[in-house]
C-alpha cells in the first residue's frame, strides 16, 4: 500500500461514525446516499409502515404488544390511535429506551435472547405504530408459525 493510500486509510479511519459511511464499499453506504438530509450531518431514513408491520410480528414484538387486538397483554397495546398526532420518532425511540431493561428481560424469557433490531428496523416499527391504515391490515395471519405457537404457550400460562 502507497503511503498517500495509507494516509487517505487512517483520515477515513478516524473520521466521525456518520461520515464513515460515505467512504464504505456496502449497501449501506449506497443507502445512506439517498437519504434526506435532517440536520448537518444526520441522515432520515426512509421509514416504511409495512415493513414495519412484517417486523412488528416476525421480530417477537407481538408477544407482548398488542395492535388492532392482535397480541399480548404484558406490554402496552400500540394502537395508532392511541399515539400522539403528530409525534416526533425520537419520542417514540426514548420511550423505548427507557423501556428497555424490562422489555430485554421479558425477551429473554419469551424468546430466549434479546431483539437485535437496526436503525432502519426500528424506523420501520415506528412507522407502523403511528400508521392507522396499515394497522388496519395487521392480523395473525402476518404473524409466523413459530411467534404464534409461543403466544399460545403464553397464553396457556406456560
Amino acid at each position: 500500500m502507497s503511503s498517500r493510500a495509507l494516509r487517505i486509510t487512517l483520515c477515513v479511519a478516524f473520521l466521525s461514525p456518520i461520515a464513515a459511511p460515505v467512504f464504505a464499499e456496502t449497501d449501506n453506504a449506497a443507502n445512506a446516499m439517498t437519504m434526506p438530509m435532517m440536520a448537518k450531518g444526520l441522515l432520515l431514513p426512509d421509514m416504511d409502515p409495512r415493513a414495519g408491520r412484517m417486523l412488528f410480528a416476525s421480530k417477537g414484538c407481538v408477544l407482548c404488544h398488542s395492535v388492532n387486538g392482535v397480541g399480548g397483554m404484558d406490554a402496552a397495546a400500540l394502537d395508532a390511535s392511541i399515539m400522539d398526532n403528530p409525534m416526533n420518532p425520537f419520542d417514540f425511540f426514548a420511550s423505548m429506551w427507557l423501556g428497555s431493561e424490562a422489555m430485554v428481560a421479558l425477551q429473554r424469557d419469551e424468546l430466549g435472547g434479546q431483539i437485535e433490531l437496526t436503525g432502519q428496523e426500528i424506523a420501520d416499527i415506528t412507522a407502523f405504530v403511528h400508521d392507522p391504515d396499515e394497522q388496519a391490515k395487521f392480523s395473525m395471519a402476518d404473524v409466523p408459525a413459530q411467534i404464534s405457537a409461543l403466544m399460545s404457550k403464553m397464553e396457556d400460562g406456560d
